[in-house]
């Protein structure tokens, strides 16, 4: 997004119209008792009204062989708290289960890998990702200085925490599952388009399976609610579409080339390839990056090491790099990008 401020997330976040989570549970052996590091958890942003539908999605697709693991005593002693007294101030935390400051943060960032709680606001998953050395307002942020206001790094401004919904209980409000069989497949559609069976591997592996899908998909068919038939060739079984979907697709055939440069981030859902656009798959990694020009995919950014997948005019390489590399122009950042040595690779 041009000119993105990343304190509207956590407007949108403390407002109580979004919020975030792990929905899927981590799924170890019996010997293993930790969770993962925050950093490396997969947290979903959803709107809060829908949460039960997507937790029980998640919740859905563990089976009885799934082993949980067990949280530490920290980490437990915390967890009783939220459950005796609900949705709790990170200082109230502190005295109530009798934890240092960082024993406290310790043992909340454990929970949220385990997809046992959430927060009020962003900070909170933001503060576990960034060092204590790093959490400074940006007061040199153009974004901060428009609202008239600091970046807020520290775990206390996050607001309440809280234990996630139970997940049949959710179930109960939203209705049936094949309400949240729909509403997952009307959720698919909206992002991409066109969905058909491959485009769900680029998805988080606890949606429902396709034959499912399928059925629902065949159904707003029946309806005629969405459209189906072929509408990306050299791609194999059943395709379903919106029908606003099929004017852009009829007048991106007639438009002509204009040299467009889009540089999109490895965890982007328009990073299709190797799954509808040929070449090797780039990891769903936000340091990644994949480099179009009029939707052909040009060049690939992973682990710091460029390759290109056309042939590059000499000419236009050093453009093309900086277009790979490059941030985006105007947006805030949360941190000082650092000098990195970038290896290319033909």
């Amino acid at each position: 997004l041009q000119n993105y401020d990343f304190t509207w997330l956590d407007d949108l976040c403390l407002s109580g119209r979004a919020g975030w989570a792990r929905l899927a549970r981590p799924k170890n052996n019996e010997n293993s008792k930790r969770a993962g590091p925050v950093r490396s958890t997969p947290i979903a942003l959803v709107t809060r009204r829908n949460m039960p539908i997507w937790s029980a999605a998640a919740t859905a697709a563990l089976t009885n062989s799934d082993v949980q693991p067990t949280p530490s005593s920290r980490a437990q002693r915390a967890l009783e708290f939220l459950h005796q007294h609900g949705a709790s101030f990170f200082d109230e935390i502190i005295d109530g289960a009798h934890l240092l400051p960082s024993e406290a943060e310790e043992a909340l960032a454990e929970l949220v890998a385990l997809g046992r709680i959430t927060s009020d606001g962003f900070a909170g998953i933001r503060a576990l990702l960034l060092p204590l050395d790093k959490r400074k307002p940006l007061s040199g942020s153009t974004g901060s200085r428009r609202r008239g206001r600091a970046a807020l790094f520290g775990i206390q401004d996050a607001g309440r925490w809280s234990l996630l919904r139970d997940c049949k209980s959710g179930r109960e409000q939203r209705g049936s599952d094949n309400e949240t069989l729909e509403y997952i497949a009307r959720a698919l559609l909206r992002r991409y388009g066109v969905i058909f069976w491959r485009l769900l591997a680029r998805e988080a592996d606890w949606l429902p399976p396709w034959r499912d899908l399928l059925r629902v998909f065949r159904r707003l068919e029946a309806r005629g609610e969405i459209r189906g038939g072929r509408f990306l060739a050299g791609l194999s079984g059943e395709q379903f579409a919106l029908p606003e979907a099929l004017p852009a697709l009829r007048a991106m055939r007639k438009e002509e080339l204009a040299d467009e440069l889009i540089c999109v981030s490895g965890a982007d859902p328009l990073n299709l390839i190797g799954l509808i656009v040929p070449g090797p798959k780039v990891p769903a990694l936000s340091g990644n990056r994949v480099l179009y020009r009029d939707g052909i995919a040009l060049g690939t950014l992973i682990a710091d090491e460029i390759q290109w997948l056309q042939t590059i005019d000499p000419r236009d390489e050093h453009e093309l790099k900086n277009a790979l590399i490059a941030r985006t122009p105007g947006a805030a950042q949360l941190r000082p990008l650092r000098a990195k040595g970038y290896r290319i690779k033909s």
